[in-house]
């Protein structure tokens, strides 16, 4: 009898062992995995750049959606970061105001002109941009970039180094920028050229012409030179012809009178 109890209790142990290893199989296909590889290729990148205080903050907080995709750090160096102070409960709004909802690589920036306004990850906040055509003369606000394009490899996550640490309180207001908030410049290859103009239409014909267009008078043809007969020439002519018209009418007259 204890035999077939014990065997009884070893069966209905390895059978609920095998149940919970099937739910725990099925229950874990269902769950979607954390697609975090863009993230995590762009802090490799960061720390080759030596952007090591910026990557320990992302990595204080748990994993925020917002920073998973489509999304542009702007980083401040770790000599800059050693010299702020931020509280463990406001690191979430510093890395959203270091944040531009779009991945923008420098080039794309450089399409937006002075007088602009760029959105951050926080709503409230604001960057009004300064570009001077060129590095270290783009300026978001209090901050220039310096070091641009150190993530590129994941293909959503871009980010920039900047020398210094964004303003905590933005100096521009949601009602005065409404004019100025610029949309992600598109990449220069997907940029349509200018539609071309068409061509002029052609001039209207006048329905009567004027007397001059219909009768014109060629110009005088120049005189054969061989075929002028100066002043002394025709005198000399003249004078042949009344001996050869004397000569015939002299006999004729003298013919008739006898």
């Amino acid at each position: 009898m204890t035999i077939k109890l014990m065997a009884t209790h070893t069966i209905l142990t390895m059978f609920a062992l095998l149940m919970a290893a099937q739910f725990k199989s099925i229950s874990s296909t269902n769950l979607p995995p954390k697609d975090d590889q863009d993230l995590r290729l762009a802090m490799e990148e960061m720390q080759k750049a030596n952007y090591f205080t910026f990557v320990m903050l992302l990595n204080m907080l748990p994993l925020d959606p917002k920073f998973l995709a489509n999304v542009t750090f702007l980083m401040p160096n770790d000599r800059m970061l050693s010299k702020t102070v931020i509280p463990e409960n406001a690191v979430s709004s510093f890395l959203h105001r270091h944040s531009i909802p779009s991945p923008l690589i420098f080039e794309h920036l450089l399409y937006i002109p002075t007088g602009s306004v760029l959105p951050s990850l926080m709503p409230e906040y604001l960057m009004n941009v300064s570009n001077g055509g060129g590095r270290r003369t783009f300026v978001l606000n209090n901050v220039k970039i310096i070091s641009p394009n150190i993530c590129t490899v994941g293909s959503s996550i871009r980010c920039h180094g900047i020398d210094g640490v964004l303003n905590p309180e933005s100096n521009i207001s949601l009602h005065t920028c409404s004019n100025t908030m610029v949309p992600v410049p598109p990449p220069p290859s997907l940029v349509a050229p200018p539609p071309l103009l068409p061509p002029p239409p052609p001039s209207p014909v006048p329905f009567f012409s004027s007397p001059e267009d219909d009768f014109l008078v060629p110009a005088p043809l120049p005189a054969d030179s061989s075929q002028h007969i100066s002043g002394s020439s025709k005198l000399s002519l003249g004078r042949k012809m009344l001996k050869s018209m004397a000569t015939i009418l002299v006999p004729l007259m003298i013919g008739v009178s006898i």
